[in-house]
């Protein structure tokens, strides 16, 4: 029987149905082709599906009742581990901060690895949030970005790129489980009973196969964290189960920006998994840490008293 005592009791049931990694190297293709047909398939939440120049498709989530007019809005990026994954499976959490916060919430999809190595992906979110930024009635000044596993270390990415290029810049980022540090390649497996959804194995595949085509050393928007000075990027709210492969890459990161003078808030939920926020929503520890992640986000963006 599997050992769930790293997991939170409220997520063990969740755990036990669970597997160690969403897919092997063996198994990655069929895997990728469910996933399509599942996005596919999916409901969207009511939201407006756009096509950028880009060639990208963009779903936007607009409130039931917005905040403010112009009103505030978020580039919500799709996680995946870089090679699978699609926004219309997380329309529903999309859809949930947009009326909870009555702002925009934009979802855009990007290329993937291995067809598409760095700095693919980067570039279709780039001119997806340069396209949320001159979208009619949008607040420009009140641009957030944020994004699940490896949406949240691309979104970790992305921030650094607008802060030092031209162009509207993000007053927030969101990173839920951000995928930021390359170097877990090379980084011993966990115990097999410790991981869920994501593992060793997969973490070295997606890393690879985005990194394939950079020669030498691997540039901090790539992989945030070979950034070597964090100063001046947008204020930050990370969070990670402490039961999940990126919980230490995630509070080091966090702590790092702290210490470069960005206001970070690190949230660690005792005995997540990866995924534990989507795969047991009902429970107790995901829900309160779903909800600062949002509180964090109407504070960023002046909604919420801070």
């Amino acid at each position: 029987m599997a050992d769930l005592t790293a997991f939170a009791p409220d997520l063990r049931r969740a755990a036990r149905r669970l597997p160690r990694a969403v897919f092997t190297p063996l198994t990655f293709p069929l895997v990728r082709a469910m996933v399509a047909v599942t996005a596919r398939l999916a409901p969207r939440g009511g939201a407006e599906r756009h096509l950028l120049a880009t060639g990208q498709r963009l779903y936007l989530h607009r409130p039931a009742t917005p905040c403010a007019d112009p009103v505030p809005a978020l580039l919500w990026i799709h996680g995946g581990g870089l090679v699978i994954g699609a926004p219309e499976l997380e329309a529903e959490l999309a859809r949930t901060i947009a009326d909870r916060l009555g702002i925009v919430v934009a979802a855009p999809a990007y290329r993937l690895a291995p067809r598409h190595p760095y700095p693919a992906a980067l570039d279709d979110l780039d001119a997806a949030f340069d396209w949320l930024a001159t979208l009619p009635g949008i607040d420009q000044a009140r641009l957030a970005i944020g994004g699940d596993s490896a949406g949240g270390g691309l979104a970790a990415c992305l921030a650094i790129r607008r802060r030092d290029g031209d162009g509207p810049k993000p007053c927030v980022q969101l990173l839920h489980q951000p995928m930021l540090d390359e170097a877990t390649r090379d980084r011993p497996d966990p115990a097999p009973d410790t991981t869920r959804m994501w593992n060793g194995a997969t973490n070295r595949f997606g890393w690879g196969a985005y990194l394939a085509g950079i020669a030498g050393p691997v540039p901090p928007t790539a992989s945030a964290a070979r950034l070597a000075d964090p100063a001046g990027l947008a204020p930050a709210w990370i969070g990670c189960g402490t039961a999940d492969l990126f919980h230490a890459e995630a509070e080091t990161y966090a702590t790092r920006l702290a210490a470069a003078g960005v206001a970070t808030r690190f949230r660690s939920a005792p005995g997540g998994f990866h995924g534990f926020a989507t795969m047991a929503p009902k429970a107790e520890t995901a829900r309160t840490y779903l909800d600062d992640m949002i509180s964090t986000l109407g504070e960023g963006l002046g909604l919420i008293p801070g």
